[in-house]
Formats: structure tokens, C-alpha cells, sequence
């Protein structure tokens, strides 16, 4: 298993600019932007099974991050790996990062209607490295 270098774990960790990929039924990669934690020892990203993403995690847990300085746009981290699936405490999770990238103190009711919590099912997605690209300036 990789490690994120000491120098990079900044970059796992909320807010950041970050995208992540999955796989499509159809083979196709499916990118979308995400908010980015770190639990202390992985990057997550807080998503529901019924958005893509979730779709495609549940079929395929291969994933791909990216993970951008908004500070510096040439200091970057790509996790490749897989993601493990977590519901415990993803509900207060999804509300611990929103107060981080907004200035709402809860995700339902603020950034999303009240109402689609009982629509979803959310989900912490705990991403296992394989392989770790940094950028080659700042190695």
C-alpha cells in the first residue's frame, strides 16, 4: 500500500480543490468535483449511493483524486487506489466538511434541501492508495 508523503497530507485535507474519478458502466471514466477530507490516515470524499459516483464505486471501487493547492496550482496530489465504503458517521461528516468549505453549519438544510436526507443514503468513500503521482516540482 502507498503512504502520502508527510509534505502532501495537506493536500488531503479539506478545503481543496479536487477531483475525482470513477469507472462508468460503460468502461468510461466519470469525473466530478468533490470536496476532499482526511481522516488521518486516507483521503475520503463524502458522496451518496445514489449520485454516480456512489452508482459507480458500488460496481467498481477503483478510483482516481486529484487533489490541487489553490495556492499553488503547481503542487498537486493524484491518488490512485480503491475505495472503501463507510456509512458510520457520514452523516455528521458530510456536515464537519461543509462547515469547512462554506459557511453553513449543516448540509441539509443549507447547501441542500432538508428534504433529500431521506432520499439518500450517504456514504464516506476511504481511499486506499495503490499509486501516488506527485508533482515534480515539489517532490
Amino acid at each position: 500500500m502507498c503512504i502520502i508523503p508527510e509534505a502532501f497530507k495537506d493536500l488531503a485535507d479539506c478545503p481543496r480543490v479536487a477531483a475525482m474519478t470513477t469507472i462508468m458502466p460503460d468502461g468510461q471514466p466519470q469525473s466530478s468535483l468533490v470536496w476532499v477530507d482526511y481522516d488521518g490516515e486516507y483521503a475520503c470524499v463524502n458522496t451518496t449511493l445514489e449520485r454516480q459516483k456512489g452508482k459507480n464505486v458500488l460496481r467498481n471501487r477503483k478510483v482516481n483524486l486529484l487533489v490541487i493547492d489553490p495556492e499553488d496550482t503547481t503542487r498537486y496530489i493524484e491518488i490512485r487506489g480503491k475505495a472503501e465504503l463507510v456509512t458510520d458517521g457520514a452523516l455528521e461528516n458530510i456536515d464537519k466538511i461543509t462547515q469547512q468549505y462554506t459557511k453553513h453549519p449543516r448540509y441539509y438544510g443549507y447547501v441542500f434541501p432538508k428534504e433529500q436526507k431521506e432520499k439518500e443514503t450517504r456514504v464516506i468513500l476511504r481511499i486506499k492508495p495503490s499509486h501516488i503521482n506527485l508533482d515534480a516540482i515539489h517532490r
